[in-house]
């Protein structure tokens, strides 16, 4: 880490505490699993999911020795409905309720659009776009039999800013954030709420393996902080979103960034 001194990890204050929450994308490393484990420590039921599912029961035997009883692990491709539904049923099967469902799934990667086939442009809205409408779909159908709970959807700045090689990714993104202020416009009659984070860069283990390190000080320079977020920042502010803190904000997008229109 670069520039200015690194953050204090803030301790939990029971902001979550008594809720049920479905993370995606929740193995470990990144942005999900950060998300996971400060759920736990507000005091959150959290059910994981995953399509990595070796990656995802490590990370739930882990979290399961810190929070016993309190961690569910659930594999889930996102773009499988029949996964989802399996999903989401399993979540109020094991704790009776749903509260919070927080959309990380994504799949990102670079290409010029010249060059990029039908297939990667496909796979990358699938993931992104597609899961998240999925998810949200299967969570807003049982919190309007509720009457209440909150989406956090994983957005991200490149949904605002044009990129080079990324085309299919800041679409699926961009389509994110105008899904998310729709189906809050939706969720308000029957007290749902639904926000999205828009990350820039949060850097984790497998970010780094998939990008060039003269990207990453590029991306890296951008920033007003002159370093990256770690995952657990951007994890803080989802945390914000999900608690009644934010009790009156909804179809909003929030940059935990300085990279925002």
């Amino acid at each position: 880490m670069t520039g200015v001194e690194s953050p204090v990890y803030e301790p939990g204050h029971g902001l979550l505490k008594g809720r049920t929450a479905v993370i995606t994308a929740a193995a470990g490393a990144g942005i999900g699993g950060a998300t996971a484990r400060r759920f736990l420590e507000e005091g959150a039921r959290v059910v994981v999911s995953d399509a990595h599912v070796r990656r995802l029961k490590e990370y739930e035997a882990g979290l399961a020795r810190q929070f016993p009883g309190a961690v569910t692990a659930v594999p889930c491709d996102v773009t499988d409905e029949t996964q989802v539904t399996a999903l989401f049923e399993a979540a109020v099967r094991e704790h009776g309720r749903l509260d919070v469902v927080v959309n990380n799934a994504g799949l990102g990667g670079t290409a010029n659009l010249v060059d990029m086939s039908d297939e990667q442009w496909s796979r990358v809205l699938d993931v992104t776009l597609n899961g998240t409408f999925r998810c949200t779909r299967a969570a807003l159908r049982l919190m309007r039999e509720t009457r209440g709970g909150v989406i956090v959807n994983n957005s991200s700045v490149v949904g605002w800013r044009a990129q080079a090689g990324q085309a299919h990714y800041a679409a699926a993104k961009a389509g994110v954030m105008a899904l998310t202020r729709c189906a809050a416009i939706e969720g308000a009659e029957f007290g749902v709420r639904v926000n999205a984070v828009a990350p820039s860069l949060a850097l984790h283990p497998h970010l780094v393996k998939v990008t060039s390190a003269e990207l990453l000080q590029e991306l890296t320079a951008r920033e007003a902080f002159g370093r990256y977020a770690e995952p657990w920042e951007v994890a803080n502010v989802i945390v914000f979103l999900a608690s009644g803190y934010s009790s009156y904000l909804t179809g909003e997008v929030v940059a935990v960034s300085s990279q925002h229109p």
